[in-house]
């Protein structure tokens, strides 16, 4: 059985300074990648110091990865050198698509067993080891855990989203969202999963947001997890984000819905837990 996972310091409890995330930009040349990380970007300027520091962020971790680029409508030439030297990096260029249609191509790319979401946040220096290594104790099809809110100051605050710690039957975490309107019962950023898991999800839905939505819906659906409470995933908090523009406010009603009725008709639809086989070995 796996060791217990590590506790959260009790300073990440309230908006308080960053940990220090022990973050070294520095090349260690690896084979195959365990983890492959997606992020799609528009390389838009303001934004690109935190790109770089996302590759910052990555070079820290103990596990294998690569990192999958999709360029949503943006030109491979604005990418910054520190990151494109590296060659764990991979890029796709792409027309403007939106998230959802840049992160979906971007998978076929993959080649790691496991697959990581992300935008240019941070990642702690442990966020791979401690979930990985968890999985692959337990026969896990995924493995969150929690996010914490990183602000322009610097001072961070832990999100405690609505699935508790523990193991998770697969379709249990859909049962944390009670309605559409309530709080979203976890993050697809929390969370590493097996790749076949998340190509037998088809990635994201067609949805101009919420599309994450409905990713956590479906790929827990189908597999057991366990959802572990310590920080892997810093989410930044600044003014330019999307989730803070007005035509961002008229579609979430309706984003909403159509990915809570997915994951709910997904969860009633597949046979009972105890009528299966293991979902992992």
């Amino acid at each position: 059985m796996g060791t217990a996972p590590r506790r959260l310091p009790p300073g990440l409890t309230d908006r308080s300074p960053a940990p220090n995330l022990n973050l070294k930009a520095t090349y260690v040349p690896r084979n195959s990648p365990k983890i492959t990380v997606i992020t799609p970007t528009r390389l838009m300027p303001n934004r690109l110091p935190y790109l770089e520091l996302l590759h910052v962020s990555l070079t820290a971790q103990s596990v294998e990865w690569e990192l999958v680029l999709a360029l949503d409508g943006a030109a491979p030439a604005r990418l910054p050198r520190s990151v494109t030297r590296d060659r764990r990096v991979k890029v796709l260029e792409l027309p403007k698509v939106g998230a959802a249609s840049a992160r979906n191509p971007a998978l076929t790319l993959a080649e790691g067993d496991w697959i990581q979401y992300a935008d240019d946040d941070l990642f702690p220096a442990d966020a791979f080891s401690v979930r990985h290594t968890y999985a692959l104790e337990r026969g896990l099809g995924w493995v969150a855990g929690w996010s914490a809110d990183l602000f322009e100051d610097g001072s961070t605050r832990v999100w405690r989203c609505p699935t508790p710690p523990g193991v998770h039957d697969r379709g249990a975490v859909w049962t944390y969202w009670p309605t559409p309107q309530a709080t979203i019962p976890l993050g697809q950023t929390q969370m590493i999963a097996r790749r076949d898991l998340v190509e037998a999800a088809c990635g994201h839905g067609g949805l101009p947001q919420g599309e994450d939505f409905l990713y956590v819906g479906t790929l827990t659906a189908l597999s057991a997890g366990a959802l572990l409470p310590v920080v892997t995933y810093f989410y930044r908090q600044h003014g330019e984000q999307l989730t803070r523009t007005h035509d961002h406010d008229r579609l979430e009603s309706a984003s909403r819905r159509f990915a809570w009725q997915a994951g709910h008709q997904l969860r009633r639809l597949l046979p009972p837990v105890d009528a299966t086989m293991p979902t992992a070995a």
